[in-house]
C-alpha cells in the first residue's frame, strides 16, 4: 500500500513539476534558482501529506495553493531580500590608497576636537582662515594657533615625511 502511495506521489510530481515550475519563476520575477528551491520546498510539503491529499478532489489545485504559500513564507523571511551576485560590493576602488588613507584617519582622531575641526575645514574643506574663524567662533589669531598646534601634531603622529605613507 505505501509503495503504491509512494508510486502515485512520483506520478503526480513528475506531471506537476513543470507547471509549478513556471508558475514559481512568475512569482519570484524570473529568479530562476529560487524557483527551483520553492517547487522543492512544496513538492516537499505535499510529499508528507500525500496521504491525505491525494483523496482531495483537485490535488493540482491544492500544490497550486502550498507553491504559493511557500512563496510568501520566503517573502517575509528577512533574508529573502539578499540576492547572489558575480560581483562584490566591497572591493578597493582604483586610485585610492587606503592604508594612506587609514593611517590619515587614526592620526586625525587622535587630535583634539577643535584642533580637527580646524585641519578639516583649513585643508579638507579648503576655507581661508576668516571662513574657518568664522564657522568656530573664533578670531583668525585662534585659528592660525590651531593649525600650527594641529600641524605640528600630525607630523608628530605621522613622521616630517608625509610622502612616506603615499603611494610609490
Amino acid at each position: 500500500m505505501r509503495q503504491a502511495r509512494a508510486d502515485e506521489y512520483a506520478e503526480f510530481a513528475a506531471a506537476r513539476a513543470g507547471h509549478l515550475y513556471r508558475s514559481a519563476c512568475l512569482l519570484t520575477a524570473g529568479d530562476t534558482h529560487l524557483a527551483e528551491d520553492l517547487v522543492q520546498e512544496a513538492l516537499g510539503r505535499i510529499y508528507v501529506r500525500w496521504s491525505r491529499i491525494s483523496g482531495v478532489g483537485n490535488p493540482a489545485a491544492y500544490a497550486q495553493t502550498v507553491l504559493v504559500r511557500v512563496f510568501l513564507t520566503h517573502q517575509r523571511r528577512r533574508s529573502s531580500k539578499e540576492r547572489a551576485t558575480d560581483v562584490l560590493p566591497d572591493v578597493a576602488v582604483a586610485g585610492v590608497d587606503t592604508p594612506l588613507r587609514l593611517t590619515l584617519l587614526d592620526a586625525l582622531a587622535r587630535l583634539p576636537a577643535k584642533d580637527r575641526a580646524v585641519v578639516v575645514l583649513r585643508y579638507w574643506e579648503d576655507r581661508s582662515i576668516e571662513e574657518t574663524a568664522g564657522v568656530l567662533n573664533a578670531s583668525a589669531a585662534a585659528v592660525r594657533t590651531r593649525c600650527t598646534r594641529a600641524l605640528k601634531q600630525l607630523r608628530g603622529l605621522l613622521g616630517e615625511d608625509i610622502g612616506a605613507y603615499a603611494r610609490p
